[in-house]
């Protein structure tokens, strides 16, 4: 695999609530302990990387990395409203203070799903009062991490929202409309077409409970948590909120550059079906347009592609490869979607996500060693791409689908927590300039 340039930064990504284990005042936890949950199982401990950290990020420099993307847990940090912990704060700064030993470079996303229980209690990503509350924790923690950092994403997938609103319409469709033995099938492979670990032939299962037990848990049946499905008003303020955040970022360091990032499918047109995928590309990306276009950075993540015909969205290709997610085998598709971003999107370009679910790492070397030609193609064009991170550094919890999907660099034994690091570690490390 050819080598960057240096300064490229070349790294793996995490998620705060997926690896570090206990995150007990966020939303999922509540909802993972829901005696009818719709998690496969509690994230529980999930890698201990709250306190394994010092060898996780060791083991990533020593392979070659030269970048961690990494979310700090708002949960944690504000565990109650308007009261910060000191203890957990100082945590992310020892955190940050070994990535620079390590010669590793943080990049920060100050929301990655997961909200504090308080907050969906007051409206959660539905509620105007969200947008104040997430600038002043985004100013609180520009202020004390501020000055060691490059890089900070506001949001993860700022657009997850509309995605799963899209999806649940289908699985109610196919609920109302199929038999019970057709709808679990259709539903496997609808499941495939949303870049997060969701179980939503569980959800419909669950539905007569969770009202119930949603309002003991939150005081409302229907808790709007940033994965909730969306509504057209609720997309446009996590855009608010993600420009309220960055005001507060830039008001304490200027010279942080402050983005957020977006899922992004490949989506190609069959004969007939250009329309459709021209609504999906808007619905996806270019609607957000005039709230991100004077962000320093997009961040871009991409696992696979989504193909129309003249009635929409088809399923993948028979007899394709799927991963464990049911996605379609298709590292190609990175280079397609850095392209047509950077049709419109004037500022640097960043992947955080893409990677593969699989028991087989030598498809996971196959798939990295795609993606990264096609990030240098677009580099060599002139597109001003300055990093790739894998998703993910390790085997970790995939929210709904627990912790059966295989994404990670490196497998964890879940009995004793020991690191296993997998060829496809050292193999995206040799990409370092």
């Amino acid at each position: 695999m050819n080598k960057f340039a240096p300064g490229f930064l070349v790294g793996a990504a995490t998620a705060a609530h997926q690896v570090e284990g206990n995150n007990i005042h966020s939303d999922y936890w509540l909802q993972e302990h829901m005696p009818h949950s719709s998690f496969t199982e509690p994230s529980g401990i999930a890698c201990d990387h709250y306190n394994r950290y010092e060898e996780d990020i060791a083991m990533m420099a020593k392979a070659g990395l030269n970048a961690y993307r990494f979310s700090v847990e708002w949960a944690r940090i504000e565990p109650e409203e308007g009261h910060f912990n000191e203890e957990e704060i100082a945590h992310y700064k020892d955190v940050i203070a070994c990535c620079k030993k390590h010669g590793v470079e943080p990049v920060v996303t100050l929301m990655h799903f997961t909200s504090p229980a308080w907050l969906i209690s007051k409206g959660g990503w539905e509620a105007e009062s969200t947008i104040e509350y997430f600038r002043r924790y985004a100013s609180y923690v520009t202020e004390q991490l501020g000055s060691e950092l490059h890089y900070i994403c506001t949001i993860n997938e700022a657009n997850m929202g509309l995605q799963l609103a899209a999806i649940a319409k289908r699985f109610q469709m196919m609920a109302e409309q199929a038999a019970k033995k057709a709808a679990s099938a259709d539903a496997k492979s609808a499941e495939g077409t949303v870049q997060v670990g969701m179980n939503f032939q569980k959800m419909m299962e669950n539905m007569k409970f969770a009202a119930m037990e949603n309002a003991q848990a939150f005081g409302t049946p229907q808790p709007q948590i940033f994965v909730s499905s969306r509504t057209p008003e609720g997309d446009i303020l996590v855009m608010r909120a993600h420009q309220a955040a960055k005001e507060a970022i830039k008001a304490v360091h200027p010279n942080i550059k402050v983005g957020l990032t977006l899922s992004l499918h490949d989506h190609q047109a069959l004969p007939g079906g250009e329309s459709f995928a021209a609504a999906a590309w808007d619905e996806e990306f270019a609607h957000y347009l005039p709230y991100i276009q004077g962000n320093d950075f997009l961040g871009v993540q991409n696992y696979t592609r989504s193909l129309y015909g003249p009635q929409g969205q088809l399923p993948a290709p028979e007899g394709s490869e799927l991963t464990q997610m049911d996605y379609e085998f298709y590292p190609q598709g990175l280079e397609h979607v850095i392209r047509k971003v950077a049709e419109d999107f004037h500022g640097e370009l960043m992947v955080t996500e893409n990677g593969i679910a699989t028991a087989d790492d030598s498809r996971r070397v196959a798939f990295i060693d795609t993606a990264v030609a096609g990030v240098q193609s677009c580099i060599a064009d002139g597109l001003p791409v300055k990093g790739y991170f894998y998703w993910s550094l390790m085997d970790n919890f995939e929210w709904q689908k627990g912790f059966a999907m295989q994404f990670g660099l490196v497998a964890v034994d879940r009995s004793t927590m020991q690191r296993i690091p997998k060829s496809s570690l050292e193999y995206l490390g040799s990409a370092a300039g």
